[in-house]
């Protein structure tokens, strides 16, 4: 063998040498690589592989708690949960969610609003969330997808309860009603506990006390198969329910209340001058709250928010009015007690009143021929105008205002309600801050009548009178009355409070008030002589409000004005006189008068009342 022979071999020799080290280095750095791949996913991820494997298998479902019912202070449900189905998608779960959407369609009516809402829902919950698409469904609907289940994997129906009102119309504006939970709620509630929950409570009692009546949300650990379909469960946390809600409502008297508007446009309240409680509460025309329940269709609801009656407008507690001649019980009363009249004096009453101060125009009454010789108790029976103005001129508007303010007047009466209005007690600070003027004597002399800036509810004004019967005892007013203990079955009792004592000066004054006010009702001149009864004593006054102003003799004639540009007619009373157990008040919307319009309201709402005690 030659030496190039030899040099040859051995380099060959080397070079394979070379090759053998490089691939076994090659090899031992690949099974590093190996090695440390096994090492992380089996060891270092290992529980996190251990779980995907385990949600392959089991899911974690929340089951949202059955809502609390809601019952009037007799036990007649206001509010209920009847059974039904609703269509539900997991996405995660379905390969081509518009391909699904769009068969779906074809399968079972969807409207635009359904997919509209679901594409909402799908934009801000995890893919593993059942988003509802359509609910209600019917059983022939139910039975039509189940017949073609095996086509929509991901998609299933959910058997559940949904809210309903079976008074409808009657309680609307109190239990209000629970509608889908929407953008705005999310930024308030607590989403863990809302998961699987689809409603919320949106007005009345059923917002209001959203939190007692929701419940604790449970969760559902079950074993599923390829499809998703549940094969056992393995582990249960139940929910805890909604409590159930005791009212202070008489839903029969709220029905003779709503029976007794017929065709009126108003507002009435009635409670318990000792409680607090709220006996009926009535705003009119009402509406069929079941209509939100699933989601109403947007004609409905324009017609409903466009309607110049304003039926889902709550009079009763957002009404802002003029209390007319309503108030001038609370205006005699603060002559009274400030030392300002006493109950003989009298004012020479010709229909006109001339001012002391300068003005532009005479301040008249609504009787033109005046009310001659009238005292303290002639001005509260005939209602005579002129008398206040000069009751208000001697007082002012700051004991005016700060006297009313004690019975409730300007300010929320905390009701457990949703957006109640303040009104308005106009002062003198008032008018400088909110309009930058001065207070003008004139403007006393028409508060001192109801009229001018000064506004009210019609629960401000049940307040009031209330106050007022119970000898400056002001009770906050509330619906809720009891509710399911939270551990138990057991009721738990809501005591009413104390939203403040009147400090009395003299007794006396307060009778004198009272016996006026009787003969309101009871004595031949009355305003409201036409409910008068034999059985029991009731003390009221009516009141009218001006809709708009009249100019310098210009006479008022309600037959030439449009029914909207009518006075508002209203009355206050509470019953028996002399032991008040319900109070009233009221306002019918253009009514014009409130001795002929709105004292029967109140007269067939009072005697249903106590006629049912006085049986008992």
């Amino acid at each position: 063998m030659s030496d190039k022979e030899i040099i040859h071999g051995y380099r060959e020799l080397q070079l394979f040498k070379i090759r053998a080290i490089a691939a076994l280095i090659v090899v031992l750095l690949l099974t590093l690589v190996l090695v440390a791949r096994l090492f992380y996913l089996q060891v270092l991820s290992h529980q996190r592989f251990t779980t995907m494997s385990q949600n392959n298998r089991v899911t974690i479902s929340p089951v949202p708690p059955t809502r609390g019912l809601i019952y009037d202070r007799n036990g007649v449900i206001l509010a209920e949960n009847v059974p039904a189905y609703r269509l539900e998608l997991i996405p995660e779960r379905i390969a081509d969610m518009e391909m699904t959407l769009h068969q779906l369609r074809r399968l079972i009516p969807i409207d635009d609003r359904d997919i509209e809402r679901f594409h909402r829902d799908l934009r801000r919950k995890r893919p593993f969330d059942s988003i509802p698409l359509r609910m209600g469904l019917s059983d022939e609907e139910v039975a039509i997808f189940a017949a073609n289940r095996y086509r929509f994997p991901g998609v299933e129906i959910q058997a559940g309860l949904r809210r309903h009102y079976p008074l409808g119309r009657l309680t609307a504006h109190v239990v209000g009603y629970v509608g889908r939970i929407s953008e705005s709620d999310l930024g308030t509630i607590d989403t863990t506990n809302y998961r699987g929950s689809t409603h919320i409570g949106k007005t009345g009692i059923e917002l209001s006390h959203e939190r007692i009546l929701h419940g604790t949300v449970g969760y559902l650990q079950a074993e599923t198969d390829v499809l998703g379909r549940r094969l056992r469960i393995l582990n249960q946390t139940p929910p805890r329910p909604g409590r159930d809600l005791w009212l202070s409502i008489d839903i029969r008297l709220q029905r003779i209340a709503m029976e007794a508007f017929g065709a009126e446009n108003g507002a009435l309240v009635a409670m318990d001058p000792a409680s607090g409680e709220i006996l009926a509460l009535v705003s009119m025309p009402s509406y069929d709250p079941n209509l939100f329940v699933t989601g109403i269709d947007s004609d409905t609801y324009d017609r409903l928010r466009n309607s110049p009656d304003r039926p889902l407008f709550n009079r009763a507690i957002k009404g802002q009015y003029p209390p007319g001649s309503t108030i001038k019980p609370f205006v005699g009363l603060a002559g009274l007690e400030l030392g300002k009249i006493g109950s003989d004096d009298a004012v020479i009453c010709r229909g006109v009143y001339i001012p002391e101060f300068p003005s532009k125009r005479p301040f008249r009454d609504w009787k033109r021929s005046g009310h001659g010789y009238t005292d303290l108790e002639r001005s509260i029976v005939e209602s005579c105008d002129v008398y206040y103005y000069e009751l208000a001129y001697r007082l002012g508007i700051d004991r005016i205002s700060s006297f009313l303010a004690r019975f409730g007047f300007g300010r929320p009466t905390g009701i457990d309600l949703p957006g109640e209005a303040s009104g308005l007690l106009p002062s003198r600070e008032w008018k400088q801050r909110k309009r930058g003027q001065p207070w003008y004597p004139g403007e006393t002399l028409i508060t001192g009548i109801g009229q001018g800036y000064t506004l009210a509810t019609p629960l401000q004004l049940a307040v009031a009178t209330a106050t007022l019967a119970t000898g400056g005892r002001r009770r906050q007013p509330a619906l809720l009355r009891a509710s399911t203990a939270i551990h138990g079955n057991s009721l738990q009792t809501h005591q009413p409070r104390t939203a403040n004592q009147m400090s009395i000066i003299d007794h006396a004054n307060w009778r004198t008030i009272t016996h006026s006010m009787v003969q309101v009702v009871h004595g031949p001149r009355g305003t409201a002589r036409r409910i008068a009864t034999e059985r029991f004593r009731i003390a009221g006054k009516t009141g009218t409000s001006q809709v708009f102003g009249l100019k310098e003799d210009e006479e008022y004639d309600a037959s030439k004005l449009a029914k909207r540009l009518r006075d508002h007619a209203l009355f206050i009373a509470f019953a028996p006189a002399e032991n008040p157990r319900i109070a009233v008040a009221l306002i019918v919307e253009n009514g014009g008068s409130g001795g002929a319009v709105a004292s029967p309201i109140a007269g067939r709402v009072i005697e249903a009342y106590l006629q049912e005690r006085s049986d008992g």
